[in-house]
């Protein structure tokens, strides 16, 4: 079956999933207030267990965004000097290993990133340089914490994730860029400070957004998704 087969808003999600991608190169513009409070909006909507929405966001904005930007920047600088690579003190843990198909794709999107900015295959001062634009914020006008309530546990982070690809999903319909950022995340206790966040919020992740560079070469590749087969195991029996 072609789209012109399928309902109107079944298309239109399947376009916004297949042109969504993650945004590292930004223009300086800002996005005006109202858009990024019209995003918001519409990923209020997300399904949450229970109706919970756990989810509470800090946007950056100005100012805000360069503060965060240079502080998170130095610390990182700072810490990739003296041991080699950035603090690792998430609120969540993270994963144990990538392994398997799990590793072969992580291998796969790094090394398109490099090698759509240049970098050559075993080039580790180059490639940790690329790293570090993660908590530059790849250069973009705002940024977004999201945090969850310490309580709610793993839920309360998967609900969040839904909220977030809801957030993903909204930015592209109002043709900003956005990368979510689980590089953030590691710097909880520096975030956690910086904004005053309470011992009961639990940081999820981070992102940058705003306005994509469409010349900047971080943004010319597309990582590939597996087919349903490769995910999906019916039951009909």
């Amino acid at each position: 079956m072609d789209d012109g087969d399928w309902p109107e808003e079944s298309v239109m999600l399947s376009r916004l999933l297949a042109e969504r991608y993650s945004c590292r190169g930004f223009r300086p513009d800002p996005v005006p207030r109202t858009v990024i409070e019209r995003m918001l909006e519409i990923a209020q909507m997300s399904a949450s267990w229970c109706n919970s929405q756990p989810w509470q966001v800090i946007v950056t904005e100005g100012e805000g965004t360069e503060r965060f930007r240079t502080k998170l920047f130095a610390r990182a600088q700072a810490d990739t000097a003296a041991q080699g690579f950035p603090a690792m003190e998430p609120d969540f843990p993270f994963p144990e290993a990538y392994r398997g198909i799990y590793k072969e794709r992580q291998r796969e999107v790094g090394w398109q990133l490099y090698e759509s900015v240049g970098v050559q295959y075993g080039d580790r001062v180059a490639s940790g340089k690329q790293a570090l634009e993660n908590f530059r914020l790849f250069g973009a006008p705002h940024a977004l914490i999201v945090t969850s309530e310490r309580d709610l546990g793993a839920y309360g982070a998967i609900d969040s994730g839904l909220y977030v690809g809801s957030i993903l999903l909204a930015a592209q319909s109002l043709g900003l860029g956005m990368i979510p950022q689980a590089a953030l995340a590691t710097y909880a206790p520096l975030m956690r400070e910086h904004f005053g966040i309470p011992a009961n919020r639990m940081i999820v992740l981070g992102a940058s957004f705003g306005f994509a560079d469409d010349t900047h070469p971080a943004n010319g590749f597309r990582s590939r998704r597996a087919s349903i087969a490769d995910a999906v195991r019916w039951v009909d029996a």
